[in-house]
């Protein structure tokens, strides 16, 4: 089958070809899916695209009009393609889910233990030879109350991080987690309950229409003068505008991030040269209590091993004529 990759980078070729193993025959494009990019998939039987590639309906129809029948997503998310329009046309659509969760959770866990005790502050202060501790005071996690929004495969692993440090967990989920509750003693109530209570909140949850904004001004005044806020899972789950109002009246003590809302041309390119026009973006970034990455959680080995691995057994199953593992079917489109 002849694949095209887009949104390939530089890193994680070589994870590809691996698992590809010459079986197909691939070509790999920097670029990311657009409306102006479709034209490149011409001759091609399949491609995959990443998070941040457009698959929206005017897009499905140019690659369909060029003769692509098969999609295949190097994400667990699938937010960024129109499903119903991709069922209608006849595409076969398949993603790449449960690569490493630990990966994400993990990472989650990095960004709260490098913002609670300052760790980003001390290292730019130590190299410049300063090695005064007043402004590096954080706060043991141990018997503090973390809030988990969503217990599903991240979501549990976070839970039994937090859980070891010997936190108290709140969680909220469509579906609790009986393991969890019995293993890690894990209470399962309402999202304003983990609100008012967390001393720190991860959000875990996918994006949704009812999931849009989920973390806005009414939730943001709700929680704790110093709650930490962490999102490894999709920028539009938190109402920036929202979120920046309560740090400039630091209403919240922090947030960490390895997302946000409009990464659309901003992430996964290097803008150090002319730098963004993204004013709201440049705004969350100026306070020192935000640490933000450039959605980088899924970056380990095992991570891009395990995605790209994903990738080509679906590629495989329909070269056979078989119904990939991971295909998307309207099931799993939102009324």
């Amino acid at each position: 089958m002849k694949l095209l990759v887009y949104s390939a980078k530089k890193f994680e070729i070589p994870f590809l070809k691996k698992s590809n193993n010459n079986a197909h025959k691939v070509t790999y494009e920097a670029e990311a899916l657009s409306s102006e990019t479709a034209i490149k998939a011409v001759g091609f039987d399949a491609i995959s695209i990443f998070s941040g590639d457009d698959a929206s309906s005017i897009v499905l129809d140019k690659l369909w009009d060029l003769g692509v029948r098969f999609i295949t997503l190097r994400s667990s998310g699938h937010n960024n393609i129109n499903l119903k329009t991709a069922k209608k046309l006849g595409f076969k659509i398949a993603n790449a889910p449960d690569y490493s969760p630990h990966a994400i959770a993990e990472h989650a866990v990095a960004l709260l233990l490098a913002l609670n005790r300052k760790i980003i502050v001390a290292n730019e202060q130590v190299h410049q030879f300063n090695f005064l501790q007043d402004n590096l005071i954080g706060f043991n996690l141990h018997g503090k109350t973390v809030g988990i929004l969503g217990t599903g495969k991240i979501g549990s692993i976070m839970v039994k991080i937090m859980h070891g440090f010997g936190c108290k967990i709140l969680a909220t989920d469509l579906m609790p987690d009986s393991d969890l509750i019995e293993l890690c003693d894990v209470n399962y109530t309402t999202l304003e309950e983990i609100c008012i209570h967390s001393d720190i909140i991860s959000i875990h949850v996918p994006l949704t229409y009812d999931n849009y904004d989920l973390i806005n001004s009414k939730n943001l005044d709700l929680m704790k003068n110093d709650v930490i806020l962490i999102n490894t899972a999709r920028g539009s789950i938190v109402e920036t505008k929202s979120l920046i109002n309560a740090l400039e009246n630091k209403k919240i003590g922090g947030y960490c991030t390895d997302v946000y809302e409009k990464e659309k041309g901003l992430f996964f390119m290097d803008h150090s040269k002319e730098g963004i026009k993204d004013e709201q973006l440049k705004k969350l970034l100026s306070f020192p209590n935000v640490l933000l990455t450039p959605h980088q959680a899924f970056v380990t080995k095992e991570a891009l091993s395990n995605i790209a691995q994903i990738t080509f057994d679906n590629i495989n199953s329909w070269e056979e004529g078989k119904t990939a593992k991971n295909e998307l079917g309207l099931d799993l489109i939102s009324s």
